[in-house]
């Protein structure tokens, strides 16, 4: 963790106008995953995993979509288009390819025409390898509550669709750091992915602890009635710009309720659907969120406000940089830019798991 990336204050302390929210803080972690290059033993997104040699790799099993998508591409082209993009030139000139790049390409060329050879390449075969989505280390991520003598999170995902949410199917694995043993040198990688967003650019992160409140849709419809009155607001004294006088409840959304962006813990980050409760198949017990896959770290318009104070000045030039992506560092995008939620059960992390599109 060589670098900090701090979430700037918010514009007003909720609890101070509203008090009655004071009970739903929950803690949270930023993972603020930024371009790097991490090591096994890094905690990160999209890096390679401290994967025991003596375990197999995981592969999907399920079947996969006989519809190609429009969008499937090698993994190896979706590494050189992004290298590509964050080299264009400030004239907006395609840069050229280095005679590294030129040679990765002819391979990726030729090993697609020998594929078109022997026949259909769609749907992929099965197995399919799964890629790498995040690796978490305890010690980095405190709040993780991981099952007995496990300190390590490994969550991985296969890059094709999958009926019937039409979302990559996920795998998660907690292990313990020191029964890790010899590691696996060179873990297989599926040829393509359905869209280049379900593979994840290798990043480092930067944890920060905060304290969240709910989407204003996980509220009550009483305390949802209490954001709609300006009256309140006001009475507080807090400097909320006179434009949202008619719907104040959207400043409590944007910029005081859940954070963007990928983290552990905290609230869902609902609006594709209302509130969808997550039950344990084992116990009943209403489940967490552990971790969100995020599209993007923050939104544009206002909800920069929620831009690192390291970053704001990236945050509000970034989106006018010819292949910069300063928003979607990890190059991540799940449905129509939305987030992936990983729950888990509260009473017991060896429950099983399930994930959510929101």
């Amino acid at each position: 963790m060589g670098f900090v990336r701090t979430t700037p204050p918010r514009p007003v302390e909720v609890t101070a106008v509203f008090p009655e929210l004071a009970p739903l803080a929950r803690p949270a972690i930023r993972l603020h995953p930024r371009p790097g290059s991490p090591s096994v033993r890094d905690s990160s997104v999209g890096g390679p995993l401290l994967w025991p040699a003596r375990e197999p790799w995981p592969h999907c099993e399920d079947a996969h979509l006989h519809v190609d998508t429009g969008f499937r591409e090698s993994l190896t082209e979706v590494r050189l288009k992004r290298r590509l993009q964050a080299r264009r030139r400030p004239d907006d000139r395609p840069p050229a390819f280095t005679p590294q790049e030129e040679a990765l390409k002819e391979r990726a060329a030729a090993r697609l025409a020998e594929r078109l050879d022997a026949g259909p390449p769609w749907p992929a075969e099965c197995p399919v390898p799964m890629l790498p989505v995040a690796q978490l280390f305890l010690r980095d991520i405190p709040l993780l509550r991981p099952p007995e003598q496990a300190d390590l999170l490994q969550i991985l995902w296969c890059p094709y669709e999958h009926e019937p949410d039409y979302k990559p199917s996920t795998a998660l694995f907690w292990r313990s750091v020191a029964e890790v043993g010899d590691i696996l040198a060179t873990p297989p990688e599926p040829y393509e992915a359905d869209y280049p967003g379900y593979v994840p650019e290798p990043c480092v992160l930067a944890p920060e602890a905060i304290t969240e409140y709910p989407n204003s849709l996980d509220l009550s419809p009483e305390l949802q009635r209490m954001l709609e009155d300006w009256n309140r607001w006001q009475a507080a004294g807090a400097g909320v710009d006179s434009s949202y006088a008619q719907y104040p409840h959207e400043f409590y959304h944007v910029h005081l309720g859940n954070a963007p962006g990928w983290k552990v813990g905290g609230w869902p980050p609902w609006g594709r659907t209302d509130p969808n409760p997550r039950y344990c198949a084992v116990c009943a017990a209403q489940m967490v969120p552990l971790l969100t896959i995020a599209s993007r770290e923050w939104d544009g318009g206002e909800g920069r406000s929620w831009a690192p104070q390291e970053e704001q000045a990236t945050a509000l030039a970034g989106s006018r940089r010819p292949g910069r992506y300063p928003s979607q560092p990890t190059r991540v995008e799940v449905g129509s830019t939305d987030n992936m939620q990983i729950y888990v059960c509260p009473t017991s992390p060896e429950h099983p798991y399930t994930d959510l599109i929101q």
